[in-house]
Parts: C-alpha cells; sequence; structure tokens
C-alpha cells in the first residue's frame, strides 16, 4: 500500500463557490442571538415605569347623590329688595324726585334728550346729584327687561321703610280718624302695588307689610304704583299679629276682610281711627291674624264669583270706610246752625 495521506474531505459549505455571499429577501444579515426576542409572557415586571412614579394613584369613583339645591322663594324676594331698584316711566320718576328718594343713576333715550316733556325731569335730576347717561332705545330695552319703560329708566336706592311708632304718630298726626291698611302675605307685587295705589288716591294714612313670606317695594310694586309710594308711607314690621297689638293700644279698630265672614262690610259703623287688614289670594287671612282682629267683615256678593281680587276687594273696603266719613261730614254741614 502507499503511505500517501488520504484526502481530506471538504464540506459542502467550503470551497471556491461557498465564497460568494447568499442573498437573503431581508436584506441585512443579522446575528440571531444578539437581536432575538423572548415571546411577550416571558418579560418581567421590575416596577413602574418611569412615566408612572410621578403619578399618584386615581381614586376609584363611586356613585354618590348630587347635592340637593333648595330653592327659596323668600330669599329671592329679599335680596331683590336689598338690591338697587329700577323705576321705569317719566311720571314714576318724577314722583321718586318729588318724594326725594335717592337716585344713583338715570338713563333716557338720546332721542329725548332735548323734549320739552323730559327736559324739566333731567335738570331736576342733574340737580340732585344723579348722574344722566344717553343711551340708544337697544340698550335700555335690555335695562327694562320686558318692563315698558317708556325711553327713561332711573337707578334707586332701597325703599327706606317707615318705623310703625312713626308712622302710627304720622297718621294720628294727619286725621282725628286715621286709615291704615296692613298685607298679611301678599306675594304679587302687582297687587300690593294696586292696593298702593288705591290707598294713596282715597287718603290712606299709611300701609303696614310683614317682612317675611310676602313682596316688598320692588320695580314692579312702583311701576303698577305709578309713584304713589312716594306719597304712602310704607312700614315693615317682623311680626304682623304683634304690630296689630301694638295699634290696638294706640285705640286703632282691627277689621279684618275675608269672604268667610259673617258680617258684611256696609253695616259696620267706622267711626274711629281703623286698620284694615287684606289677606293673600287663595288662602285669606291667616287664623293668628284673624284672632288679632277686632272684628271680621266680608264683602256680599250676589254673583256665581267666590272671592275677589285682592286689590280690588281693598278698594270696595276702603271706599265703604270714606263714604262713611264723607257721609257724616255732609250731616253736620246740613244742621242749622245756631243763632
Amino acid at each position: 500500500m502507499s503511505d500517501r495521506p488520504k484526502p481530506i474531505k471538504k464540506s459542502a459549505g467550503s470551497g471556491p463557490s461557498s465564497s460568494r455571499p447568499q442573498k437573503r429577501s431581508g436584506g441585512k444579515r443579522y446575528s440571531q442571538d444578539r437581536f432575538s426576542r423572548k415571546p411577550r409572557g416571558d418579560r418581567r415586571s421590575v416596577g413602574p415605569r418611569r412615566s408612572d412614579r410621578s403619578r399618584p394613584a386615581k381614586p376609584v369613583k363611586r356613585d354618590q347623590p348630587e347635592p340637593v339645591v333648595q330653592h327659596d322663594p323668600q330669599a329671592e324676594i329679599e335680596g331683590v329688595q336689598e338690591s338697587p331698584d329700577m323705576i321705569f316711566g317719566r311720571h314714576a320718576i318724577q314722583a321718586a324726585l318729588e318724594g326725594e328718594r335717592t337716585l344713583n343713576r338715570l338713563w333716557i333715550n338720546d332721542r329725548y334728550r332735548f323734549d320739552g316733556r323730559f327736559l324739566p325731569l333731567i335738570n331736576d335730576a342733574k340737580a340732585n346729584g344723579v348722574v344722566v347717561d344717553e343711551v340708544d332705545q337697544r340698550r335700555l330695552n335690555q335695562l327694562a327687561q320686558g318692563q315698558n319703560h317708556q325711553g327713561i329708566i332711573a337707578q334707586a336706592a332701597a325703599y327706606d321703610y317707615w318705623e310703625l311708632d312713626t308712622l302710627i304718630t304720622h297718621a294720628k298726626a294727619a286725621t282725628t280718624r286715621p286709615v291704615l291698611l296692613a298685607a298679611d302675605s301678599i306675594t304679587d307685587p302687582h297687587n300690593l302695588g294696586a292696593i298702593i295705589r288705591t290707598a294713596e288716591a282715597l287718603g290712606a294714612q299709611g300701609l303696614i307689610i310683614p317682612q317675611r313670606r310676602a313682596a316688598g317695594v320692588t320695580s314692579t310694586v312702583a311701576k303698577v304704583a305709578t309713584g304713589a309710594i312716594e306719597h304712602l308711607p310704607i312700614a315693615r314690621v317682623v311680626n304682623l299679629r304683634q304690630a296689630l297689638e301694638t295699634l290696638k293700644t294706640e285705640n286703632f279698630w282691627i277689621y279684618g276682610l275675608a269672604a268667610e265672614a259673617n258680617r258684611s262690610l256696609h253695616t259696620v259703623e267706622f267711626s274711629g281711627a281703623t286698620v284694615l287688614v287684606i289677606g293673600a289670594e287663595g288662602d285669606g287671612l291667616s287664623l293668628l291674624v284673624q284672632q288679632s282682629c277686632d272684628e271680621v267683615v266680608a264683602i256680599p256678593l250676589a254673583g256665581k264669583t267666590a272671592s275677589l281680587n285682592a286689590s280690588v276687594a281693598t278698594g270696595m273696603a276702603l271706599y265703604e270706610i270714606y263714604r262713611q266719613q264723607w257721609m257724616g261730614r255732609l250731616n253736620l254741614n246740613s244742621l242749622p246752625k245756631a243763632k
């Protein structure tokens, strides 16, 4: 045998043909061990992410009932009364100036600035230190909020109510047979304004209203009263029943007006100082107020309507009271003079 060494077998990858780079569809060749990725489930959490470390944990929201906001109409009424009020119309503003009521500002349509109907009013307002602004119709409509402003609006301070004692003294000094009104829980400002207008027109000496659960002197009341609030004293009391007891000690006779009363209005003789108490529509006079009255009377009705509007009933009752006073004066004048 020959001593020649056996030829070494070459692998399939070696040789001249294997020196050529193999083509791959992915482009470059990467090491499988260096860029190999583990399945998602094999990752281990080593702590919160950096972005999560600065964020506090959000509290779990639970279903909670929304807070119930209670609506208090009396608070709204009192809030309106304490805030500066608006007066609409030339006559109402003129009456406020004549009554020496404090006016803060006056808005007038620029077209009426030199109108002869408004010029004296503007001059009086400026003389009293009122700021006068000339604005257009659109601005007046915004300020009026639906009210009939007639081209002029004034901002007045809150109404300055009278003290009860001062009102009693004023009424007794005005006449020997004074007549006062007391409104029991009248919440409608239109009714209150009409009552004030009627009472002032017939000659009453004043009005008493309760502080709570009742309308006060607002812009609507002043508009309906058409300036009467500047000439009729209005007292505002905490307790209407106590006010009536005070009036009794001052020799006033208290008459309550109620539809269910047994005695008719025209059968009562109003010969002295009188207080006429009017109740609210629907509820009428409260039981405590009725107990404070010397007598409860009614206006006789012949129709099918069970009751009257509070302001209408007030006008009819006041007319009967003053009719008796007028008739008494006529009878005295008709007596023959002693020689």
